[in-house]
């Protein structure tokens, strides 16, 4: 079954094919780069978005037999404050807020542990492990090869600060997105370098004598752009198939790296470009810069489970901006208990996949990851007349692609034996049609933190969802 996916680059959807063939057949091996986190700071739920997002691509394209390749890499140095030129390195921004010396020894300190949070927190949102996770700070030596090849081809340029990639050597700049060059040039025009030729020249090289690598031009550090071109051309080489990564990169991020990869080796770097959405945030977009960020840490204090953020964000369309408030949350914990309780009322027995609703929840899937009417199929299942071990199997299939943890959920939960014995009671109570004691049986549980849920054969009792 064909996969459509909406490409930042045709701004249309397109059906996805694969760049390496044998013979007439494509092949099966996809390779997917993913613009990872600077670890300077905890990723808040606006960057996680994106990576779920990342997430449910890979599934997408290994739930239809594709094999993959998927590279995310971790910035721990060379993103200036800006996401440009100008300010300092987000990393000794880190170093000066921690009270650490700015020392490469410092920073590594400091990014080794965000780099190691970071990856809690895709761990607690059931997001794969990429396959590498390349670190700018290990693959410098790419950066300055991709430089030299741009220096002899007359597009680099050397100012007292760096060197630069001339823009106006790049006939198609701005085509990703079909972005206005006159509207990105007049957002430039505070730019204080004024050596540059072009105001939305970029560098690829900055000069720093006290920190960083050695180069033919001088001792520095790269530039963030050409950090991702030197990572993703040497893991996945040039063309590769699918670019992803937040709207925001499209302006200046994305387009800096299509520029100075293409025309160092006069091809294509990807040929799908796929970026996600915002989440809002008190009317505006999550960001570190404006203060107003939330981490997962802040989900799970709450007492919500990380997987109701994931569940959350799958009911949105990833090209759809989606408004954050713990409320939020806290609805999709209650959406997801639910879920998970139609699963444990299945059984433990698993049948056979239901082939005509694994085509249905195929088609909505490959059209362009529309989680929303894939999580429909999901809840038509479950309600359908089909044997209980069959609507199992199927929605645990499903779950391959969701990565909503369905298999866990069909475990029964261990429940105290004085929670058993008060639920017995209330049973008894209810039988009874003493209602006043029922009640007052109901709150004594919800005391001991587990809730009560009246079925139709009995009972139901659970952990109460915190708030």
């Amino acid at each position: 079954m064909k996969i459509k996916l909406y490409n930042t680059l045709t701004l249309k959807k397109e059906e996805f094919e694969p760049i390496k063939k044998f013979g007439f057949l494509p092949s099966k091996k996809i390779g997917i780069y993913t613009c990872g986190p600077t670890v300077y700071d905890y990723a808040h739920i606006g960057n996680l978005r994106a990576y779920i997002f990342s997430d449910i691509l890979r599934r997408t394209l290994e739930f239809n037999k594709y094999k993959v390749n998927h590279v995310m890499n971790i910035t721990d140095f060379g993103h200036l404050v800006s996401d440009a030129d100008e300010g300092e390195d987000k990393m000794t921004k880190a170093l000066r807020r921690e009270g650490k010396s700015n020392t490469m020894e410092a920073m590594k300190e400091v990014a080794d542990f965000y780099t190691g949070e970071f990856k809690k927190d895709i761990a607690s949102l059931n997001i794969e492990t990429p396959h590498v996770m390349p670190k700018a700070t290990e693959h410098v030596k790419e950066d300055i090869e991709i430089i030299k090849t741009l220096e002899k081809k007359g597009i680099a340029y050397k100012t007292s600060d760096g060197i630069y990639f001339n823009t106006s050597k790049f006939k198609d700049y701005g085509k990703l997105g079909n972005i206005n060059i006159e509207g990105l040039k007049e957002g430039a025009r505070v730019e204080k370098n004024t050596e540059k030729k072009n105001v939305i020249d970029f560098a690829l090289w900055k000069f720093n004598k006290n920190l960083g690598w050695d180069s033919p031009w001088g001792k520095g550090f790269p530039g963030w752009h050409i950090e991702c071109s030197g990572m993703s051309t040497k893991y996945l080489g040039q063309p590769f198939d699918i670019h992803t990564g937040g709207i925001d990169h499209v302006p200046v991020h994305h387009q800096n790296e299509i520029a100075q990869s293409e025309a160092a080796y006069d091809k294509p770097l990807a040929n799908y470009w796929m970026h996600g959405e915002f989440l809002n945030f008190g009317g505006q977009k999550m960001a570190k810069s404006s203060g107003g960020f939330i981490t997962l840490r802040t989900i799970e204090e709450k007492g919500l489970n990380p997987l109701s953020y994931r569940y959350l964000v799958l009911t949105a369309h990833y090209r759809s901006p989606l408004n954050f408030t713990l409320e939020a949350v806290e609805s999709a914990q209650k959406g997801l208990e639910h879920l998970y309780n139609q699963v444990r009322d299945l059984g433990d027995e698993i049948g056979e996949i239901d082939e005509e609703f694994k085509k249905d929840f195929t088609e909505k899937i490959n059209d362009d990851l529309n989680t929303p009417q894939a999580l429909a199929v999901v809840q038509e299942v479950l309600k359908s007349e089909i044997a209980d071990e069959d609507k199992l199997a199927t929605v645990l299939n499903f779950d391959k692609v969701l990565g909503l943890k369905f298999k866990d959920a069909s475990k029964p939960i261990d429940i105290p034996q004085n929670i058993k014995e008060l639920a017995d009671k209330r049973q008894q109570a209810r039988e009874d049609k003493n209602w006043n004691e029922s009640d007052r049986l109901r709150d004594e549980i919800k005391n001991f933190g587990y809730e009560i849920e009246d079925i139709k054969d009995g009972y139901r009792v659970q952990k109460k969802a915190s708030s």
